[in-house]
């Protein structure tokens, strides 16, 4: 199954909102490593971590996938997502 760039770019728009909600966690709660967290917070932090990871791991998937069947390469494929999905939200600059 192949993917269409408008495809790619709403996959790029999920992952720039799973990061963002990965910093937010952090600012609020501070470092995970901070050690003054409370259970609830370390399961938040974690679980929007994965949940980025996952979101990108399948971003790159799919990219690589349509650079592969477009016979473009693949950092040209990328500039093309980024710049369709528009900017990061503020908290990722």
């Amino acid at each position: 199954m192949g993917y269409t760039l408008e495809e790619l770019i709403e996959k790029q728009r999920a992952v720039d909102e799973a990061l963002g909600r990965v910093e937010e966690l952090r600012e609020r709660f501070g470092p995970p490593s901070a050690g003054s967290l409370t259970p609830v917070q370390v399961v938040a932090q974690e679980t929007a971590w994965r949940a980025w990871r996952d979101l990108e791991r399948d971003r790159q998937n799919a990219v690589a996938q349509y650079a592969k069947e477009s016979g473009r390469p693949r950092p040209d494929v990328e500039h093309d997502v980024r710049k369709g999905a528009g900017p990061a939200p503020d908290n990722q600059r």
